[in-house]
């Protein structure tokens, strides 16, 4: 059976349930595992950041595993290792945390360069090197990063190669007033996501499923006006005044993945100029470089991406 629109928006109806507040975040959490693209979740603790990459794999059956990344985590921790047997008097694998379909990296901020830098490979090749060995991960194998943007002490930026695998970065904001209410609401009734049972999850899709579902994604249509439109929008990334780096050609192209599977998920078998505006924030926040002078005087960097958007006439 072939994943359609229709269950993935069951899909979201569910995580909404759950975690309430955060429709545009959940959305845009299915469009990047529809893509293939890995995430970087951002926000205060308490948002329900861990909560939502749990309950996502549990949805979908697939293998969740999560490393709680601190300063004095080593590469081999994320990877594995060989480890020598007396017994046999030969060395066996010892798996570490990647070798799962779904990965949640906590507070990647706090873990240092090498480490780090651990899982470039995985994330743009989908395999591990160790020993010399190449090692494939799992054909779904997706990396959701979490991380706190009020913590400076102790933290390790990301470099900008490594931004720049990320497909998406969503912030998790603090939830409204009617759905903090809600959320006040479903814990007098009994429900606290810390003691959720995720065995009591009713599955609705499979990971084959959502793998069908990417090869279908690369079905829908796209003009040759829209993929001028979005080339337009990737150069005015590198020309604008207050920006120090613009968009990569990885970023063009994975601009175009996505609008492809935003149109899917709108039940749309072609591409349309709101496809690509929708996905502007999330995919370009965290690889644009504001020039230092822009910085001081206070501009954000989505007030940049709205104004490219404006700037870039819309194709009819």
């Amino acid at each position: 059976m072939n994943l359609t629109p229709e269950i993935l928006i069951n899909l979201s109806q569910n995580l909404n349930k759950i975690i309430v507040g955060q429709p545009l975040v959940i959305k845009q959490l299915l469009v990047a595992l529809l893509s293939g693209g890995h995430v970087i979740l951002e926000g205060v603790p308490g948002t329900g950041k861990t909560l939502l990459v749990k309950v996502l794999s549990k949805l979908i059956q697939a293998d969740f595993r999560r490393v709680q990344l601190t300063p004095d985590i080593l590469p081999s921790d994320i990877l594995g290792t060989n480890i020598f047997d007396f017994n046999s008097r030969s060395f066996t694998l010892q798996k570490g945390p990647i070798f799962t379909e779904i990965l949640l990296a906590d507070e990647i901020n706090r873990t240092p360069p090498k480490t780090q830098s651990a899982l470039l490979e995985a994330m743009e090749e989908q395999q591990v090197t160790l020993d010399g060995e190449t090692l494939v991960l799992s054909p779904l194998f997706w990396v959701a990063a979490t991380q706190n943007p009020l913590e400076f002490e102790g933290t390790y930026p990301l470099p900008e190669a490594q931004l720049d695998r990320f497909l998406f970065k969503l912030i998790i904001d603090y939830p409204p007033p009617e759905a903090a209410k809600q959320m006040l609401l479903n814990f007098q009734q009994g429900f606290k996501g810390k003691k959720i049972d995720l065995d009591q999850l009713q599955p609705i899709a499979t990971v084959e499923e959502i793998l069908q579902a990417r090869q279908q994604i690369q079905n829908i249509k796209v003009d040759d006006k829209i993929i001028d439109y979005l080339l337009n929008l990737i150069d005015k990334t590198r020309q604008h005044p207050d920006l120090e780096l613009g968009a990569s050609p990885r970023a063009a192209v994975a601009w175009l993945q996505t609008s492809k599977a935003q149109a899917w998920f709108s039940q749309r078998d072609y591409v349309t100029p709101d496809d690509i505006k929708n996905i502007a924030s999330p995919l370009l926040r965290h690889r644009l470089i504001l020039k230092p002078e822009s910085q001081l005087d206070g501009i954000k960097i989505d007030a940049v991406i709205a104004s490219l958007l404006n700037q870039v006439p819309v194709p009819r």
